[in-house]
């Protein structure tokens, strides 16, 4: 009986040691990156470090399910606020904009939503090592989550480049990767 008690007591103590030190220590962030179709299967986004700024994520629409209005044209991003980036296909435009780590493991920023032009909170997390969870906050009180599945295969039509190659998405100026000189631009400038 004594040594059920020891054991007992030596495991209680074990467990109250083990949540103490955990309580010290904040939350780790698990990289959402990868490619992941959306709860309706409608599109593929790609999640990535963002270029300009390497702490953060950033997501593009790499897949879509229907490519082409009834008119046979390339969906375009025609409700955006920047009338320059009105023209822009769809496929291969930056929808996740610079989510930073937060002290609860997730990311969080905002979602772009070419549907009504407008921009949302957002935070993602993975809620195991497959699945994605995608909270979107409309002022922060109306909110919604999706669960979005990891991706290993290639879709047809799928864009399989790195982000800012013509095979690849396109991000937007702010989040895109500092152009790099070339080696005969070095060369010219050193003249």
């Amino acid at each position: 009986m004594r040594f059920l008690l020891r054991v007992v007591l030596r495991l209680a103590l074990s467990m109250l040691l083990s949540v103490a030190e955990g309580r010290g220590q904040a939350a780790t962030v698990s990289d959402p990156g990868g490619t992941w179709l959306t709860e309706d299967g409608r599109a593929r986004v790609r999640l990535e470090r963002c270029g300009a700024a390497p702490e953060r994520i950033c997501g593009y629409i790499v897949w879509m399910k229907e490519l082409v209005d009834s008119r046979g044209q390339p969906f375009r991003d025609r409700l955006n606020p920047d009338p320059a980036k009105r023209p822009r296909a769809l496929l291969g435009h930056q929808i996740l904009l610079g989510l930073k780590p937060t002290a609860d493991g997730r990311y969080a920023g905002e979602v772009y939503n070419a549907e009504d032009g407008k921009t949302y909170g957002v935070s993602v997390w993975r809620d195991s090592p497959g699945r994605l969870a995608v909270k979107g906050c409309l002022l922060g009180l109306f909110c919604a989550t999706q669960s979005w599945t990891q991706t290993r295969d290639a879709a047809p039509g799928q864009l399989l480049g790195p982000t800012g190659d013509p095979t690849g998405p396109v991000a937007d100026p702010e989040w895109a990767a500092p152009h790099q000189p070339t080696a005969m631009a070095t060369k010219m400038r050193a003249r």
